[in-house]
């Protein structure tokens, strides 16, 4: 298989995190009056582009450089320490890579991967609102004949389409079919992307609507979905865990500045008989107890990571890792236990992160003090962000799946967000 020609760079694991630590710092400086005045990231969105970071995961035949989820894991949460927003929208782009190379035929892979080798952006288009649940879809493939197909619909939440060059979208074959994704072009007739977006956080996601009217989609371009679920799979894992890292990383972030404030801006209570605010044994007390929380989550997500990656290796059919099926020396029992722990590690990653986001960003308050308070900081930002993201998916249901396991070894669920 020859390979693609590049115009980003193809990142080896090491330099793939020193690119993601630098770009963090980078996108934090201006993080908080982005937030404030609600300007989304475009230049910064190109940047993350061109640094290679977007083509990690394409597999090497391809010509990427087919990087393991623990390092893509640990690039998102870098990039989330420095802002979420950022870190959040090329989830889907990650996720939609992985459904391509499960799915997508020889061709598809090369005209879709080189895409992406050339610096081009996936964003999304599957939640609807006014269905019944989440996993509820109403878009439509109506067949025109001639291997074309006619696509309709009206998505929500469609995070990362805006600032898109290709919106895979999540449709029905007919209109009781089995799902499938459209891989349509961002500027195509019939396209029309909202800015509609107004959350109490993650303001900056670009995450607004999508509306499809007549869009022409050919054969090539449609990939199938359902069948993604028809045996063992991390696909659902691997998109929960990426969910994790921005949750870890907005937990550091805000651990991070508060104890800046602390430091440098903040004055001691009288009681604590202290020349600074950072030596008040109580306020030592509270970060430590924060540490541990986002240490913890940061541990388990690593796990987590490392759980996908174990999985993956009994489910790859081939060295490209561009199937699903079975490795030569796996079972499919393998296969299932190895996916059913990755998801219950990742079930643990998502409840430690969420809870230690939500922590970190509401405390920072308690341990900084009322200077802290002032809107102009924007230290808000970060509990705002997190109770927002961490709202994806229920924690209450991830602690389900890890009780139901340890009580009586119930597998977790098989679909997309487990």
């Amino acid at each position: 298989m020859t390979r693609a020609l590049t115009t980003v760079p193809v990142l080896t694991a090491g330099a793939a995190v020193e690119v993601a630590a630098g770009l963090a710092r980078s996108f934090a400086r201006d993080a908080a009056d982005r937030d404030a005045r609600r300007v989304l990231p475009v230049a910064e969105l190109d940047e993350l582009s061109a640094s290679g970071l977007l083509a990690i995961t394409v597999p090497v035949p391809y010509g990427g450089a087919g990087l393991p989820v623990e390092t893509v894991t640990e690039v998102v949460r870098l990039l989330a320490t420095g802002d979420p927003n950022i870190a959040q929208i090329p989830h889907s782009h990650y996720a939609y890579i992985g459904q391509l190379r499960r799915n997508g035929t020889d061709a598809q892979r090369r005209q879709l991967f080189g895409e992406v080798l050339a610096g081009r952006r996936f964003g999304n288009a599957q939640s609807e609102a006014g269905t019944k649940h989440v996993r509820d879809i109403r878009t439509t493939l109506t067949a025109l004949g001639d291997d074309r197909w006619r696509l309709d619909g009206r998505k929500f939440y469609a995070t990362g389409a805006l600032l898109a060059h290709r919106i895979p979208v999540l449709a029905h074959l007919g209109p009781d079919g089995p799902l499938h994704v459209a891989w349509v072009d961002r500027h195509a007739d019939g396209v029309e992307v909202i800015d509609d977006w107004d959350g109490l956080g993650q303001r900056t996601t670009a995450s607004g609507s999508v509306v499809l009217r007549g869009v022409d989609v050919p054969d090539s371009l449609i990939t199938p979905y359902a069948v993604t679920f028809d045996g063992p799979q991390t696909y659902g894992a691997f998109a929960q865990v990426l969910h994790a890292a921005i949750d870890a990383g907005i937990a550091r972030a805000a651990l991070t500045e508060a104890a800046a404030f602390v430091r440098e801006r903040s004055r001691p209570y009288p009681d604590a008989g202290v020349d600074r605010a950072a030596d008040d044994p109580l306020v030592v007390h509270a970060f430590g107890e924060l540490e541990l929380a986002v240490r913890a989550g940061e541990a388990l997500l690593a796990e987590a990571a490392r759980a996908i990656d174990r999985a993956d290796a009994a489910l790859t059919a081939d060295p490209a890792r561009t199937g699903t099926g079975l490795s030569a020396d796996a079972t499919r029992t393998d296969a299932a236990a190895l996916t059913g722990a990755a998801s219950l590690a990742v079930a643990a990653a998502r409840a430690a992160t969420s809870r230690a986001a939500v922590d970190a960003g509401s405390r920072l308050f308690e341990v900084a003090g009322t200077r802290s308070a002032a809107a102009g900081l924007g230290l808000d930002r970060h509990w705002r962000n997190a109770r927002t993201h961490t709202l994806h998916d229920p924690t209450t249901w991830k602690i389900q799946h890890l009780g139901r396991w340890a009580v009586d070894g119930t597998p977790p669920p098989n679909h997309g967000q487990a």
